[in-house]
C-alpha cells in the first residue's frame, strides 16, 4: 500500500515531463489576472520561469524518485539538494532575477500547524502590493519538478501560512518552553 501511494506522487526516469505552451499561457493569464496592474509580459515571463525552471532543477537535483523518497535520499546525501525548502528557495532566487515590477514574490509554508504531516515550503506570486492569500501557489516539489500552481487558500493538500508567521510561532513555542524549562 505504501508502495502504491508513493508512486503516485511521480516517478520520472527521465526527468518531469516538459510543460506544453497551453500550460504557460494559462498560468500567465492566471498571474495576469491577479490585478489590473500586472505586465502582461511580466506574467509571461514569470509563467515560462515557473514551469521550465523546475526542470532544470530536477535535473540538477538528480530526481528520479517521488518527493518523499527523494528527501529520504537528500538526507542520507545521496542525493545533492532537493528538500522543498530548497525547490522554493531556488525558485524565488530565480523568479527574483527577473526583477518584476508589477509582481511579488512570497515563501509560506504548509500544514506547520498540523500533527502528523510534515512542513511543505512553497513560493507564492501576487499583484505588488497584494499579499500572499491573493496570488498563487508555484510548487514545483509536490510533483518532482512538474509545476503544481493554485490558489492558496483553494489547496486542498497544503494549509498555507506566510513564513515568517510560520517562524515566529515556532520561536514563540521554543522561547516558552525554555522558559518553563528553565
Amino acid at each position: 500500500m505504501t508502495a502504491l501511494f508513493l508512486g503516485a506522487c511521480g516517478k520520472y526516469s527521465s526527468g518531469p515531463p516538459t510543460p506544453g505552451n497551453n500550460q504557460i499561457a494559462e498560468l500567465a493569464q492566471a498571474i495576469q489576472a491577479l490585478g489590473p496592474d500586472v505586465d502582461p509580459e511580466e506574467a509571461q515571463r514569470a509563467a515560462y520561469v515557473a514551469f521550465t525552471y523546475p526542470l532544470q532543477l530536477a535535473r540538477e537535483y538528480q530526481i528520479t524518485d517521488p518527493p518523499i523518497i527523494h528527501n529520504i535520499k537528500v538526507n542520507q546525501g545521496l542525493r545533492p539538494r532537493g528538500l522543498c525548502w530548497q525547490w522554493a528557495q531556488d525558485m524565488e532566487t530565480r523568479l527574483a532575477q527577473e526583477n518584476f515590477q508589477t509582481l511579488e514574490l512570497h515563501r509560506a509554508i504548509g500544514n506547520s500547524e498540523k500533527a502528523l504531516r510534515i512542513d511543505h515550503s512553497t513560493v507564492v506570486i501576487s499583484a505588488k502590493g497584494d499579499g500572499m492569500y491573493d496570488g498563487l501557489v508555484l510548487d514545483p516539489w509536490r510533483w518532482g519538478g512538474k509545476l503544481f500552481w493554485g490558489d492558496p487558500k483553494l489547496d486542498k493538500k497544503y494549509e498555507w501560512i506566510p513564513r515568517q508567521k510560520v517562524f515566529d510561532l515556532k520561536r514563540g513555542r521554543r522561547d516558552r518552553r525554555s522558559l518553563a524549562a528553565g
